[in-house]
């Protein structure tokens, strides 16, 4: 009996402990708030009518397509319907690349026709269709250690695999080749270059992106091939003949005009510190495969939302939230590095931001780059997302997703959420990113975290670079 008394006693200890920590350390007001938030949001749909509105009404919006400057409008219309109190945009220009036309198909020992996408910035086949050997690499590595001249008159094929994982860091490890393979591919002779996907599914969809092209190096035609497709050319290569494909690109390389495009902005103003900025963060763009419900549809729709439900608060929050939806993420950030350059002498009173840019389950972890002071104070707020499967990062570094990471840079602290990102890359830059393939169930909770941190970091009153 005294071992019992005694057990109850040491559990009672414990409970007081954890329950004076982090769960319940929250300011009541400020808990209430948070779980009228939660209730308002976790089984609302308004984010996925958000993205299926942007999917439906405009699609796919590539820099430089009419689809692209209609989807301006179309967030500045939204996000007053929304019951934003400014809407705004803010112009500035990008490089515009056309992707025309494409045919590859292996043209000996075995003819298939090849399903493929041209790489963003790559050149075409000016002369005609190009028909050449192919020389399969490894990976990235494997390639730049080719010698000189070793690739005159070939096609260069870099055959690295991403690897699922849950966190998305498979993709880092495979996209260098996107990204600098045609360069290094010509600097060897290679006449065109072809890589496998930089994406982890088994569909017959090929995986588009950026590629650049270095000073001084020819500029030779990049394409991505389908992962079946890369498989059926690993298979040929087996044999113990030569394998040559024929590639025929009308692809218009970087075009020496530029394009408008438009960061488009929206806020609800603070009721007592306005000057000071909480941002939410999303890319309006996307490539102009699919309909771009994923990559960033879902963080259109999940910002927008999030504003929308704290509208209908009976109070408005302290500090402004903005949502920002950054133009030309697609190709390299250009939209955010517009932003931060416009508001370098305000960024101070940039408090703190999100972004959402990868990611299709639910959130499971959040990571911090916030002051030292302050870190306890978040933790206070990741103990109230514990319930909902959200554990805190042990990292205190992180700079924002994509875009906003520009904004970290520039001294704006900043929370990374985590969402289970598995089957993000079996859609990522293809045909195959549709409104279908949106998690309903996932977006409806990961809607309500981004709701709620949002007002917390508006009404918590914590100076996060402290």
């Amino acid at each position: 009996m005294k071992r019992f008394s005694w057990a109850i006693f040491l559990a009672g200890i414990m409970g007081s402990l954890f329950f004076s920590g982090a769960v319940h350390a929250l300011d009541e007001k400020l808990h209430a708030q948070l779980d009228e938030l939660k209730n308002a949001t976790v089984h609302s749909t308004l984010s996925y009518d958000i993205i299926e509105s942007l999917t439906t009404e405009v699609g796919a919006r590539m820099v430089g397509t009419p689809a692209e400057k209609k989807s301006v409008e179309w967030a500045m219309v939204k996000m007053k319907e929304l019951g934003f109190d400014k809407v705004w945009k803010e112009e500035s220009q990008a490089p515009d690349w056309q992707r025309g036309e494409l045919e590859v198909a292996l043209t000996s020992p075995f003819h298939h026709k090849l399903v493929a996408l041209s790489l963003g910035n790559s050149v075409g086949t000016s002369a005609g269709a190009i028909e050449a050997q192919v020389e399969m690499f490894e990976s990235l590595e494997a390639l730049s250690a080719a010698k000189q001249n070793s690739l005159a008159g070939k096609i260069a094929y870099v055959a690295f695999a991403m690897e699922r994982r849950k966190d998305g860091s498979g993709y880092s490890e495979a996209v260098g080749a996107r990204v600098n393979g045609a360069s290094i591919a010509a600097k060897r002779g290679a006449v065109a270059f072809a890589m496998r996907s930089v994406g982890t599914d088994s569909h017959r969809f090929a995986h588009t992106g950026v590629m650049r092209y270095s000073e001084g190096n020819n500029h030779i035609p990049a394409i991505a091939l389908s992962n079946p497709d890369a498989d059926l050319l690993e298979n040929a290569l087996l044999r113990t003949q030569p394998v040559t494909m024929s590639i025929s690109s009308t692809a218009s390389g970087k075009l020496n005009n530029n394009v408008t495009i438009a960061n488009v902005i929206g806020e609800i103003t603070g009721s007592e510190n306005p000057e000071e900025i909480v941002t939410l963060g999303a890319h309006l763009d996307s490539w102009d495969v699919g309909t771009g419900a994923i990559d960033d549809g879902i963080g259109v729709g999940i910002t927008l939302a999030a504003v929308n439900h704290i509208t209908k608060m009976k109070q408005r929050p302290k500090r402004t939230i903005r949502v920002i939806l950054f133009a030309a993420e697609e190709i390299g950030l250009l939209g955010a590095k517009d932003y931060v350059e416009k508001h370098k002498d305000n960024m101070m009173n940039h408090v703190i931001g999100a972004e959402w840019d990868f990611g299709n389950g639910k959130i499971y972890k959040l990571a911090p780059g916030v002051g030292d002071t302050s870190l306890s104070k978040l933790k206070e707020f990741a103990g109230y997302l514990s319930p909902m499967g959200v554990e805190m990062a042990s990292t205190n570094n992180a700079k924002g997703q994509s875009d906003m990471s520009l904004l970290g840079k520039a001294g704006q602290p900043a929370v990374n959420f985590y969402p289970d990102g598995n089957d993000y890359f079996d859609y990522h830059h293809t045909e195959n990113d549709t409104l279908d393939k949106v998690n309903q169930e996932a977006l409806k909770t990961n809607t309500a975290i981004y709701t709620m941190f949002a007002w917390y970091a508006a009404n918590s009153g914590v100076d996060f670079r402290k």
